[in-house]
């Protein structure tokens, strides 16, 4: 038969297990809210690792091609796995940089150079057909790409701007974590001056034109002058955005593209009723003087 405990042994044992009561309580308090913080942190991390940049689809070029001559066919072929190509480094791309730059960045510095480079090779193809057949017309329709994002479509940047609200969006956040350092290089990036594109000179390069080929080259050297303009409005409508290829990839590099096509289009127009001047596609890339 078990002994009672004086009065005294009573109260000390109760003192005693209230207070590993409190402890216990506090102790499973305490781990709740560690679990808690630790579940929220691990959907940050989880929404910011699973987080899609998408996938950048363009409409079938080759489904749209009239008959192809068999003189041309070697050229389409070619040029519709510059296009497949084209595609790839895109999406390529737009892996590697989420969350750089502003909202516009995707459209800027991705889909739109892609563009470019599409219509450069569209007009190729279309070119490479109309030497021996009609020369198909309206294929530049097919140049532009989107952006499909998983589950929503939202701004061209949806994934970018994302990104940008935890403070990578146009370097304006928390760059390196120190949002000072990425205020700073915003605003040194947009006082600073943008600077001019500038390209060297076709028309002097140009061999003797034949008369009938005079109108056509004259529009293209016209078109030289535009995308030259073009290119510096954009230059300064730009200035801070992307990271620090963003001129070349986003300006320089689609204009290249485009001089390409519009140089290639004066050789061919010379090269219908005189020998067709070589080497004129080193007149292509232009800088960017500061």
């Amino acid at each position: 038969m078990s002994r009672a405990l004086p009065k005294y042994d009573r109260r000390r044992v109760a003192f005693i297990g209230g207070a590993a009561a409190v402890v216990l309580s506090g102790a499973v308090v305490a781990g709740s809210a560690l679990a808690g913080e630790t579940s929220q942190r691990g959907g940050v991390q989880n929404a910011r690792t699973l987080a899609s940049p998408g996938t950048i689809t363009c409409p079938d070029v080759k489904s749209q091609l009239p008959a192809v001559p068999a003189s041309a066919q070697a050229e389409i072929d070619r040029n519709l796995t510059l296009l497949d190509t084209q595609i790839q480094e895109a999406n390529t791309r737009l892996r590697n940089t989420v969350g750089q730059g502003g909202p516009n960045f995707v459209q800027n510095a991705i889909l739109g150079p892609l563009k470019d480079k599409r219509v450069a090779t569209i007009n190729r193809m279309a070119t490479a057909i109309g030497r021996t057949a009609a020369k198909p017309q309206g294929l530049d329709a097919l140049a532009p790409c989107t952006l499909n994002q998983g589950g929503g479509t939202g701004s061209a940047g949806g994934a970018a701007g994302n990104a940008g609200g935890n403070g990578a969006g146009a370097n304006n956040g928390n760059a390196g974590n120190t949002g000072n350092a990425g205020n700073n290089n915003a605003g040194n990036a947009g006082s600073a001056a943008a600077g001019t594109i500038t390209c060297p000179d076709v028309k002097s390069q140009l061999p003797a034109v034949p008369a009938s080929a005079q109108a056509e080259i004259d529009r293209n050297l016209a078109l030289l002058d535009t995308q030259i303009q073009e290119a510096n409005t954009r230059l300064r409508n730009t200035v801070g955005q992307g990271g620090p290829n963003f001129v070349q990839n986003a300006i320089l590099g689609p204009l290249k593209d485009k001089r390409v096509a519009t140089i290639n289009r004066m050789a061919t127009a010379i090269g219908r009723t005189a020998a067709k001047p070589q080497g004129l596609d080193s007149l292509a890339a232009c800088t960017l003087t500061k």
